[in-house]
């Protein structure tokens, strides 16, 4: 199927590569669909719904069908676009949706009962009887379900994330975009071109146009060189804008070595964050189809896709081709076919008043009204005049017109207009600021037409940032109107397919409206139009007009669906590059670590951290004996643990105190020097943030403490605050977590062993502070307790950690004491009822914890108003209670709580348990948890149910602070 003298591909260097196991042999330049058309490939792949044998039919990102794997020696890539993978030696690519095979797959059952699989069959099928859905309805739906498959490896491909800056980004490098690239290239602007395509030039590199008289390819490779001669100008090809975000910023998506054999150091793909001052989006249109039955045939393709293969790749599907459309682009389709000795068996216009085209059969006021041949098409049946005949032909291109790419400018809540004469949406000015759009994707479909709207974007980009834009002359080219008569779906009998990537119908959408889903977004949802990879640019706005139709509205009024980004897929191995293995979870590792690891201490996670989970003792044979021997050496003696993983956030300045008191709900600016104070920050929507403890360290220095977990979150909660509501306050605030190594030292004899470090006694009261030195360090020292026990808290520069630590761990030894790990810690703080964000998760507010006082009525504070929301105080919420056993039983987080003789369904649910644990220190198992009303149920009986682990228990509901409910032991 090649033509000699046509396509841009080097004929001097073939290459090999196979497809579904068999070898093909194709040219440097090729894409994968290209090559196949070259071998006669004509089904490509399976149906997502009816498994029905689909071909190719685009040429570029918008394909629906062409959907391969590539198989490399070390992953295994779905769903990849063969019009987008480009040849190279040894490429391996496999169909898919298929078994055991392309040709012979089994599930194309699945078109022979359609009748009973039509728009929203799961919902009507799979409810009766209940008992089934488990056992054979899921497992039988998600066996079926899906595309491509992964290898189950780990994917060993190498990937890069990057940021660029610029003045200018210029997106698509069509007509439109090229010139606009060379417009502010010249005016000394940096400047991007980003396009998706591997060669910048868009559909100037399909057609047979003329620029400034000679073929337009001329011109493209005339600018190229300019503007890679000029140092202000990058240009990234094969890279897609996939998606606008705010303040000027882009995701970009550039295929680094995927059109090449593998290489080591070689990235696949690079994902790209480019922020942009001013932005020219000149993405171009895109053509849509007809409706018809059986349209979705392998043969049947868009118009468009012909010259594109026949000029760009040399490759043409069949030599008896038809084309069926509703406008004039097809007729330079015809001619360029023509001139390459390819049969143009017909032109089958819709309109009765189409131009004439000579040496061409024309049916004009004509319509294809079916496509026949299985595996491929062999001929069309067509309506004219009152009559239907039937045309020989083993491919048929179909233009329905041309949507712009509005897509980009939709990604920051923008809507787009319909246009009557363009019979398409186009993109409504300042969608996205900083963004002008020109050239097809603003409705300019003339090469003329997008070479001055490219030029008149870029000068006014320009005027907005302040440079002075040249004179540039225009070059010559046609002008010619774009005339379409609208046609979305031809009337039949038979299914007339809209979306071709999820099978979906022109009946489909019918069905949708006539059961109540007339909203075009219930209708997507309903019958999944425009949810599949391509996401419904082929086919969107011709089934919302079918919808149109069917409601008896206009297309206006129906409106569009929503785009998101990504503009196209994204593998998330691009988005999360570097975060593979340790780089996904990086371990943050203590100056205590080799210490603990000595003494046989397993690690757990803490966040990123890793702290030790227990220090076993010889004889000790469980975690649970090492767990019960650490809480009573606390409760006893003395223990030591390092809590460097708090995190900590110096905060300064004349507004420091202001800025706590705002951020904080109870009150920080009266806070003597030398005082420590808990506090409890909550979220804008009124729920509890975080929790922790804030020294004033000096008349304009505080430290703040956070959780583990929230460290990061915290800070950039500070960080928003002080941008968003007070920028002009004076205060700075900077994270100091890893500066500092903090270990904490809690038990009846805590104070003998900071005396025995200081060499004098520590004068501090319960939550004081002060600056110390140990041995000759300088170093902090805070009376804090996590444990219920007397306690404190010394802080050194992190490099003397591990030296301290192994310090304070001797001492306390010889006092009977030692290490205790992050077991003991959880039950130490379960005996006192304090809370971490086991209980502060997400939806508790300081009511639900008992804190609604610590909220201050003499200030505002971040949350303090939406705290006070219906719904969100009052008796019917969940309050934090503690629950002891009736009897020895083990309790489990995550169960749930009844009321005793209710049944054990969702609704009766009253409560759930957060935080478990056995203590030694009561000879129980105690729990904390949420209970509806839960303050004033204290001494009641409730029903603890976890039925994943077989847990059925009655509880007392009791106070949360079991141990030293009056503080006496800790403020000792």
């Amino acid at each position: 199927m090649r033509i000699d003298g046509k396509g841009r591909i080097d004929r001097t260097r073939p290459v090999t590569f196979r497809f579904d196991g068999r070898a093909y042999a194709g040219y440097k330049g090729d894409t994968l669909a290209s090559a196949l058309i070259a071998n006669d490939v004509r089904v490509v792949g399976r149906s997502f719904k009816y498994h029905r044998p689909r071909g190719i039919l685009t040429a570029g990102s918008e394909e629906p069908n062409a959907l391969v794997e590539i198989v490399g020696p070390a992953n295994q890539t779905p769903n990849t676009r063969a019009t987008v993978q480009e040849l190279f030696e040894g490429l391996a690519a496999r169909s898919q949706n298929r078994w055991p095979s392309l040709r012979y797959d089994a599930l194309e059952i699945n078109d022979l009962a359609a009748l009973f699989l039509s728009a929203g069959f799961y919902y009507k099928t799979f409810m009766w009887p209940r008992r089934f859905w488990e056992g054979l309805y899921e497992p039988l739906i998600r066996r079926a379900a899906g595309l491509g498959s992964l290898s189950g490896r780990h994917d060993e491909g190498v990937y890069e994330k990057a940021w660029a800056h610029c003045d200018l980004l210029v997106i698509g490098a069509g007509p439109a975009g090229l010139m606009a690239a060379l417009v502010a290239g010249r005016a000394g602007a940096d400047v991007i071109l980003a396009d998706e395509s591997s060669e910048p030039g868009g559909r100037l590199l399909s057609d047979d146009g003329e620029i400034d008289g000679a073929h337009a390819t001329d011109w493209v490779a005339r600018v190229l060189a300019e503007l890679a001669s000029l140092p202000n100008v990058r240009l990234m090809t094969r890279t897609t804008v996939t998606g606008a975000y705010d303040d000027g910023t882009y995701g970009a998506l550039e295929r680094v070595g995927l059109h090449r054999s593998p290489r080591p150091n070689l990235p696949r793909e690079c994902f790209w964050r480019i922020v942009a001052k001013r932005t020219v989006l000149a993405a171009g249109a895109l053509e849509r189809s007809v409706a018809f039955e059986d349209n979705d045939r392998p043969g049947v393709m868009l118009a468009s896709a012909l010259p594109s293969y026949l000029n760009r790749y040399g490759v043409v599907p069949a030599r008896r081709v038809a084309l069926f459309a509703n406008n004039d682009s097809a007729r330079s389709t015809a001619r360029s076919l023509m001139a390459a000795g390819v049969e143009v068996v017909a032109i089958i216009d819709s309109r009765e008043d189409a131009p004439d085209e000579p040496g061409i059969a024309l049916h004009k006021g004509a319509q294809v009204i079916r496509a026949r041949g299985r595996m491929g098409l062999r001929e069309i049946m067509v309506r004219a005049g009152g009559r239907e005949f039937r045309v020989e032909a083993e491919c048929l291109g179909v233009s329905g017109g041309w949507n712009p790419s509005v897509h980009l400018t939709c990604h920051l809540n923008g809507r787009p207009r319909w246009s009557d004469a363009l019979a398409a949406f186009v993109p409504v000015e300042g969608a996205v600021p900083g963004m002008l759009v020109a050239g097809a994707a603003n409705g300019s479909f003339s090469t003329h037409g997008c070479l001055a709207a490219g030029a008149e974007a870029a000068r006014a980009s320009l005027a907005a940032l302040g440079v002075a834009a040249g004179a540039v002359e225009l070059p010559q080219a046609e002008d010619a109107p774009y005339q379409i008569a609208p046609l979305w779906a031809v009337p039949g009998k038979g299914r007339a397919w809209l979306d071709l990537a999820n099978d979906v119908t022109v009946k489909d959408v019918a069905l949708a409206a006539q059961e109540g889903f007339r909203s075009v977004e219930h209708m997507k949802r309903y019958t999944t139009q425009g949810m599949a990879p391509d996401q419904g640019k082929n086919s969107n706005v011709a089934a919302l007009a079918v919808l149109a139709d069917a409601t008896g509205r206009g297309i206006a009024e129906t409106g569009i669906t929503t785009f998101r980004p990504p503009y196209a897929p994204v593998s998330i191995a691009a988005m999360g590059a570097g975060g593979r293995g340790m780089g996904f979870a990086p371990q943050r590792i203590l100056t205590s670590d080799q210490a603990s690891r000595d003494r046989g201490a397993p690690m757990v996670e803490a966040g990123l951290w890793y702290r030790p989970g227990y220090f076993p003792k010889p004889g000790e044979t469980t975690w649970r004996e090492a767990c019960d021997r650490e809480v009573m050496m606390v409760r006893c003696s003395v223990g030591v643990t390092d809590v460097s993983t708090l995190g900590k956030i110096e905060i300064q300045g004349p507004d420091a105190g202001r800025f706590l008191d705002f951020v904080y709900t109870n009150t920080f600016s009266t806070l003597p020097v030398g005082k420590v104070r808990y506090g409890l920050m909550l979220r804008e929507d009124g729920h509890v943030l975080d929790d922790g403890t804030c020294a004033r360290l000096g008349d304009q220095h505080w430290l703040m403490t956070t959780t583990t977990a929230a460290a990061g979150l915290v800070m950039r909660h500070l960080d928003f605050v002080h941008q968003a509501f007070c920028a002009d306050w004076q205060v700075r605030f900077a994270s100091v977590t890893e500066s500092w190594a903090q270990f904490a030292v809690a038990g009846p004899l805590a104070r003998d062993l900071v005396t025995s470090a200081l060499g004098h006694a520590p004068d501090l009261p319960f939550m004081g502070c002060a600056p110390v030195v140990v041995q000759g360090v300088a170093a902090r020292l805070f009376r804090i307790s996590f444990s219920g026990e007397e306690g404190y808290e010394l802080a050194v520069p992190t490099r003397y950690g591990e030296a301290l630590f192994r310090d304070l761990t001797a001492r306390a030894e010889t006092m009977g004491g030692g290490l205790y790990g992050m077991e003991a810690l959880n039950v130490l703080r379960i005996e006192k009822g304090f809370i971490t964000h086991a209980e502060i998760h997400g939806r508790t507010t300081a009511f639900d914890i008992g804190m609604e006082k610590m909220v201050s009525g003499k200030k505002d504070c971040i949350g303090k108003v939406a705290a006070t929301r219906a719904g969100l105080v009052g008796p019917e919420r969940e309050q934090m209670v503690g629950l002891m056993p009736l009897t020895g039983s083990v309790l489990t987080a995550g169960a749930h709580l009844f009321a005793q003789g209710a049944d054990l369904v969702r609704e009766n649910a009253t409560g759930y348990v957060t935080s478990v644990g056995y203590s030694p220190t009561l000879h129980s198992h105690l729990a904390l948890g949420f209970l509806k009303n839960g303050r004033a149920r204290h001494g009641e009986t409730v029903r603890l149910v976890d039925r994943l682990r077989g847990v059925d228990v009655l509880c007392t509901v009791t106070d949360p602070v079991f141990h030293d409910p009056k503080g006496e032991k800790l403020r000792a």
